[in-house]
């Protein structure tokens, strides 16, 4: 409904055409300026400089070839139709050159047979090119909505909590990657989870929506968080191949003051009390997810405060490990520090264009930025013992 009322406000009141320009009242006139329009701009200027050099130097047939470059150059930037009146163009103004320096008739008709020839297999490679961009598109949005069901949006507000994430694939033209994270209200609390799959591409989305699947259906069964990593691995156990693993940090806040999180593997969270980070490390690593078999270790449960204005930066490796050109690796913490202030999404925005400035502006593995803050004011509705909480659309209840 809110798309239909815009676009009826967008729309302009029908006027009728002056009498000076009556005459695009003619569906052929029309035509015509539509193809005009539709003329790139760029080919045409070469095409006229060419001609310019020619009546300033009178050179003559020299000039002749040059004018395909217009609609060569043409197939690159506009559709058929373009190509079709530059290519005519510079057949006009070839015939021109050639008429006003006395060109042989075999002569010129060999030029113009080129400008022809290069002017219709122009047209072609326009043609497949548009072809290719409009499988892509298509392929972009059913890749945009494989995204959104995977990485869902995470709200600025989940519960008590002020919340910000920020995600870079490194694949080319990719918004999805090895990386995942996910943020979920449950009746149990806040839960999230933040990982790193191993190897990246297709493979590790496959992984990473699986870990993602059994997490959401996970945080809401199980009152206890250890349970939630159990239902993981079980899952990665009948699934996985015997060399993968996923790292990740599964966290909750099952009530006001207190953090859980279970530790597999992964780079330890950082914990902000008013200026001061804090990494916390576990006492008892434990293995990645899918290993643990192969190790006798078993994820423990790690509890920390988190009172009033409290912050918690959930991360993966491809932050950590980026380089800038000397090989240095990217200070988090140090970054983190700089740019902290007390709104979450201001706060990983400096960081992440540090952190592209760190690179250089591109990075080369996946990054996941996950950072929670708990409001040092009291929200409305808390101060009478109700929590509101979030549901995974975004609305609001009691």
């Amino acid at each position: 409904m809110s798309h239909a009322r815009q676009h009826g406000r967008d729309r302009s009141p029908v006027r009728p055409y002056p009498r000076g320009l009556a005459c695009l009242r003619s569906p052929r006139t029309r035509a015509c300026a539509h193809r005009v329009a539709e003329t790139p701009a760029l080919p045409v200027v070469i095409l006229v400089i060419i001609v310019s050099i020619d009546m300033a130097a009178g050179t003559g047939r020299i000039w002749l070839p040059l004018l395909a470059t217009g609609p060569a150059l043409a197939a690159a930037t506009s559709r058929p139709r373009g190509v079709l009146g530059v290519g005519a163009l510079a057949i006009l103004l070839g015939a021109s050159i050639a008429y006003r320096h006395d060109m042989a008739v075999p002569h010129l008709a060999v030029v113009l047979a080129a400008l022809v020839t290069v002017t219709l297999a122009s047209a072609l490679a326009s043609a497949l090119r548009e072809r290719r961009e409009r499988v892509l598109a298509a392929v972009r949005s059913v890749a945009e909505t494989a995204q959104h069901a995977l990485l869902q949006p995470v709200p600025e507000r989940v519960g008590p909590f002020q919340v910000a994430v920020r995600y870079s694939a490194a694949a080319a033209e990719a918004r999805i990657g090895g990386d995942l994270y996910a943020l979920v209200p449950t009746p149990h609390g806040v839960r999230m989870i933040v990982g790193d799959v191993r190897g990246k591409g297709l493979p590790a989305v496959g992984t990473a929506a699986l870990v993602l699947g059994v997490f959401r259906e996970a945080a809401y069964d199980e009152p206890d968080l250890l349970d939630v990593v159990c239902r993981i691995e079980r899952s990665l156990a009948r699934n996985l191949a015997g060399d993968d693993f996923v790292t990740a940090v599964v966290a909750g806040c099952p009530e006001p003051g207190r953090l859980e999180m279970v530790n597999c593997g992964h780079a330890p969270p950082l914990l902000i009390h008013g200026d001061e980070v804090t990494a916390v490390e576990t006492d008892h690593p434990a293995p990645p997810l899918g290993l643990r078999a192969l190790s006798d270790h078993s994820p423990r449960l790690q509890v920390v405060p988190f009172g009033d204005g409290d912050q918690l930066l959930l991360y993966t490796d491809g932050v950590t490990e980026a380089r800038d050109a000397e090989r240095a690796f990217y200070p988090l913490t140090e970054g983190l520090t700089r740019h902290l202030c007390d709104e979450p999404d201001r706060t990983l925005a400096a960081l992440h264009e540090d952190l592209l400035d760190h690179v250089g502006g591109r990075l080369h593995d996946d990054a996941a930025l996950l950072l929670l803050r708990r409001p040092a004011a009291v929200q409305p509705g808390e101060a009478a013992g109700v929590r509101p909480v979030v549901d995974v659309d975004g609305a609001t209840a009691a």
